[in-house]
């Protein structure tokens, strides 16, 4: 009887930067970490994602969420704010990945419930660094909420 493969990490990326998003994903790639990644740019669409509406209603639960805070339409801030207090939502993880590192982002995200707050690194390397640290961290170390 062999052992069953191990199911891929699902990550939902939010954010508005393209370049951003491609750098992520880049980083998320070059790890051997089996993972889905999936992406949408703004905080309405990332609650259509997670509510299965609109344009994604076979859109998959994510383990885990990358969120950037500031983005037009619907915030990071109102993301987490809407994940955390949906009973069906909230106990996915998610890491603030955000350009901001002022005091009343990073206690409000917390505030908030946000499992973790990482600033964004200017330099490339250290912006890979960053995102492959979250991508071991979340893929290797932390045991995730069974999907429903």
């Amino acid at each position: 009887m062999g052992v069953a493969a191990p199911t891929p990490v699902r990550i939902l990326v939010v954010d508005d930067d393209p370049g951003d998003v491609l750098m992520i994903e880049e980083a998320l790639d070059g790890s051997d970490i089996d993972k889905v990644i999936d992406v949408v740019s703004d905080g309405e669409e990332a609650m259509e994602f997670l509510r299965r509406e609109g344009r994604h209603t076979t859109a998959a639960r994510p383990d885990m969420i990358l969120l950037d805070l500031n983005m037009p339409r619907m915030d990071g801030r109102q993301v987490l704010s809407a994940v955390k207090t949906d009973e069906d939502l909230r106990t996915i993880p998610i890491v603030v990945l955000t350009t901001s590192n002022a005091d009343t982002d990073i206690l409000g995200s917390y505030t908030l419930q946000a499992n973790a707050y990482v600033t964004k690194p200017i330099d490339l390397d250290d912006f890979n660094d960053v995102v492959r640290r979250i991508d071991e961290f979340f893929g290797r170390v932390v045991v995730l909420p069974k999907r429903s």
